[in-house]
């Protein structure tokens, strides 16, 4: 077969063109900027919110400042649980709160929000998450809301405090403590305590007037900064029953019209915020264990058949919850699933 050389020049030079336009469109994307509104509950001067600015850091130093972020710090815009909705809509462009703030909207966000009773440590958590179809179905969840879920962070596992002895389940028998509402309440009934909702700025002359033997309110380090100690003597440490999740978000639309260099900087800015944030709060915690040890505190590490004997209490309350939406049973479902992959329950 014979080609004319006109032929084969014209082709070269559409070649050319074409290649050369793929490298300008390239360029285009490479080189785009992006001016992004955001928002936390967390003041900058706490350690949470200067984990937070080193997110922000990160993403602009990586992106070579093509991304910008400009943080609205103690819910500034909206309040902290209309943050979601607030970037969902548009208004701000992500946000950095936490999924079980979105439990009203739907009881799904209770499973990406504080799953309780099914991990032992953050490290757990974010195998699943990466390694274990969390990421997959918990965006199920936030994508049906025009979100798009990054990643989380978590400081871990928090403790109870109380007035007496926690040495295992059979302390919980008719142990009354603050609790938040929700599955908390239900896990610790199921298994013989006495819940009880209460405003948190109650809690301490609660505990002083013995109206509750103990309070579930945050991590040991931060126990010790709201002077729980100073009023109880036994704590649970390292914890077991409740592990709250702070998320980054990003309203759909925006996170779609990222290159996907930039949804990768996102993501490995967020990896370093998760491992940074538990890393943190782990040292928190192991100072405030030995300072409190030495005070006179009594600390209680639930061995590994209490701690099962807990998980299967909070696995008879999520069967409940995952009956309230087909969002619930999947995201049960999914962390069932590893939970068995990786021998936690049976």
């Amino acid at each position: 077969m014979t080609m004319k050389l006109g032929t084969v020049i014209s082709g070269a030079v559409i070649g050319v063109a074409s290649a050369a336009m793929m490298l300008a469109a390239s360029t285009a994307a490479q080189s785009q900027e992006f001016n992004l509104r955001m928002q936390t509950h967390y003041a900058a001067e706490t350690v949470s919110g200067k984990l937070a600015q080193g997110f922000i850091d990160n993403v602009e130093k990586m992106s070579g400042g093509r991304v910008k972020i400009e943080m609205f710090w103690s819910s500034a815009v909206v309040a902290t649980v209309e943050g979601f909705d607030a970037a969902a809509q548009g208004i701000i462009d992500g946000e950095m709160h936490g999924g079980a703030y979105q439990t009203g909207k739907n009881p799904a966000f209770q499973f990406v929000g504080d799953p309780m009773g099914g991990y032992d440590d953050p490290y757990q958590l974010y195998s699943f998450f990466y390694y274990g179809g969390g990421q997959e179905a918990a965006n199920a969840l936030y994508e049906q809301y025009n979100m798009h879920l990054v990643g989380w962070w978590t400081g871990g596992q928090e403790a109870m405090s109380s007035s007496k002895p926690l040495r295992g389940p059979a302390d919980l028998k008719d142990w009354k403590f603050r609790s938040p509402p929700g599955l908390e309440t239900e896990i610790f009934a199921e298994m013989g305590a006495s819940p009880i909702v209460m405003d948190f700025t109650e809690v301490f002359t609660a505990l002083e007037s013995g109206i509750i033997d103990g309070a579930d309110a945050s991590s040991l380090a931060n126990n010790v900064g709201l002077g729980l100690y100073d009023i109880v003597k036994h704590a649970t440490y390292p914890g077991f029953h409740s592990m709250p999740i702070d998320h980054v978000t990003f309203n759909l639309d925006v996170w779609n019209s990222f290159p996907d260099d930039i949804k990768a900087i996102f993501d490995t800015a967020t990896q370093a915020l998760a491992l940074q944030t538990s890393m943190t709060i782990d040292i928190a915690n192991e100072e405030a264990a030995a300072k409190l040890k030495a005070d006179g505190v009594t600390l209680y590490d639930w061995s590994p058949e209490d701690r099962a004997a807990f998980r299967a209490g909070a696995q008879r309350a999520w069967d409940g919850w995952a009956e309230k939406t087909p969002e619930a049973k999947a995201l049960v479902d999914a962390h069932r699933a590893f939970l068995r992959k990786t021998g936690k329950i049976e």
